[in-house]
């Protein structure tokens, strides 16, 4: 990446807002529209943003008109007293793509942002050119993963540690539980905490990330989205989901990831969608925040070549 191009990437582009289902919906617009190359969707992961792929839209944009979304709940887009789910973000992706963008896009996502745009490139085969999954999200059906965390039960545990798990998840029911844990997880100092948790480059941990991350929590209603996390209906499986994928797929995996064990979630994906593509490179959660510049290329080669 030239110098040029860095310096433009560390402010993200301003972006404008549109009308879901009488939500405000932002979103980010970069690059000129090529007949000969399909867009761009960049999806964020939990607790992220548009903002999140500041270091990717400006290079991208060079060669693809990219769009960039905030997800229903999250970023600057509005904040509902909602049951969030992978079926309601898949709506609004395939909704964005038909409405907006006007042809079909290939999709990025990360994490959350990953399972998300895999339910909409499944369910809705039409507005996919093709789907590139960093350190995706979702559960598989042999065991039963959340969404937001990718932690294996312990199927070990004894009836007390069982019985204690029970009655924490009981309590983070209450409405009150809900709200100070909110409080707690949303001060800089835990954000920041968190990032070096799963961050491999420490470095890339700036106060204007966790900044980014902070901001949105100030919002009205955004309580509302995080208690969400406590009865929300995990989603479609994701090998159910990979059996019904038409378009071609890539997988980026940030090896370092202390969340989910990339090796092992590869070799998954590979089992119901053989004839993907996939790389491994040295980052955590959010290879395309840490290594920009691989995933910028690494993606772009892709697309070009499908």
């Amino acid at each position: 990446m030239n110098m040029q191009v860095a310096i433009a990437s560390s402010t993200p582009i301003p972006g404008k807002y549109w009308q879901w289902q009488g939500h405000n919906i932002y979103y980010v617009q970069a690059g000129e529209k090529h007949s000969q190359r399909p867009p761009l969707l960049l999806v964020h992961g939990f607790g992220a943003s548009t903002d999140h792929w500041r270091k990717n839209i400006t290079e991208l944009s060079q060669d693809f008109q990219v769009f960039a979304i905030d997800l229903l709940g999250y970023g600057r887009s509005t904040k509902a007293k909602l049951q969030y789910s992978g079926d309601l973000w898949s709506e609004q992706l395939r909704a964005f793509i038909t409405e907006v963008i006007g042809e079909p896009a290939v999709l990025a996502g990360n994490s959350l942002g990953g399972y998300a745009s895999l339910c909409v490139c499944a369910l809705h085969p039409d507005v996919a050119a093709g789907l590139v999954l960093l350190n995706s999200a979702g559960p598989f059906s042999e065991n039963q993963v959340a969404i937001e965390t990718e932690i294996k039960p312990d199927v070990q545990a004894n009836p007390l540690q069982k019985i204690f798990g029970e009655v924490v998840k009981s309590i983070f029911q209450l409405p009150f539980a809900q709200f100070l844990l909110f409080q707690y997880v949303r001060q800089k100092w835990v954000i920041r905490q968190t990032l070096e948790k799963v961050y491999l480059d420490k470095s890339a941990i700036t106060d204007q990330l966790v900044e980014e991350i902070y901001r949105p929590s100030c919002d009205d209603g955004a309580v509302d989205v995080f208690a969400s996390m406590f009865s929300t209906p995990q989603g479609e499986k994701n090998d159910v989901l990979l059996q019904q994928l038409k378009c071609p797929l890539l997988l980026l995996w940030g090896e370092a990831d202390p969340w989910m064990n990339a090796k092992e979630r590869s070799g998954k994906f590979r089992q119901y969608y053989p004839q993907l593509q996939e790389y491994f490179l040295r980052a955590g959660h959010c290879p395309h925040d840490e290594v920009p510049g691989q995933i910028n290329s690494l993606l772009q080669d892709w697309v070009f070549n499908l």
